[in-house]
């Protein structure tokens, strides 16, 4: 598995949760959708980081 694919995987699900959480418990909902967020920024820098060269 590349490095950054679990980071980005995992965020993209506690961002989804959280957007689900939106009407029930907004203050809490917006934590942790910027949770998600901020994994999902650094595993993607991960992955670009990473990447393998063609050579």
């Amino acid at each position: 598995m590349r490095e950054g694919m679990l980071p980005t995987v995992l965020g993209t699900a506690v961002t989804a949760s959280g957007a689900a959480l939106i009407k029930k418990y907004p203050m809490a909902a917006a934590a942790v959708v910027g949770f998600g967020l901020a994994h999902v920024v650094l595993g993607s820098i991960d992955l670009v980081e990473h990447r393998r060269r063609p050579f």
